[in-house]
């Protein structure tokens, strides 16, 4: 039986602005459903998605609570990439052709970060 996802993004403001508002993704009638944990070491680690990548239209990245170490989101090794926030979910998309692979810079071991894929 196929996996379907939609994955969303809420974002709510409190206080002197009340607000809330959610961001979905198109549905991925084929999504692997699958979620991989990793021990990143320090420097370059090449993530490869699963299937290849052929059925995977994006992906969440969580770090563990309480990691101390930087974590940097890459094309490919060399590239200067965007520092993730060390604690706090990322949800990346990708286009119509996603990519085999990209790589976490990690500035130390992270254990236990967890990648779901959709």
């Amino acid at each position: 039986m196929a996996v379907i996802s939609i994955r969303r993004i809420s974002i709510l403001f409190t206080g002197d602005l009340e607000d809330s508002f959610f961001f979905s993704s198109a549905s991925n009638a084929s999504a692997p459903g699958a979620a991989d944990i990793f021990t990143l070491v320090s420097g370059a680690n090449t993530i490869t998605l699963p299937t290849g990548g052929s059925t995977v239209v994006g992906a969440t990245i969580i770090p563990p609570a309480g990691n101390t170490q930087t974590l940097t989101l890459k094309g490919i090794t060399g590239d200067t990439g965007i520092v993730l926030h060390k604690t706090d979910p990322t949800s990346i998309s990708f286009d119509t052709t996603p990519p085999v692979s990209f790589v976490l810079t990690a500035g130390g071991t992270i254990t236990g970060l967890r990648i779901i894929w959709s």
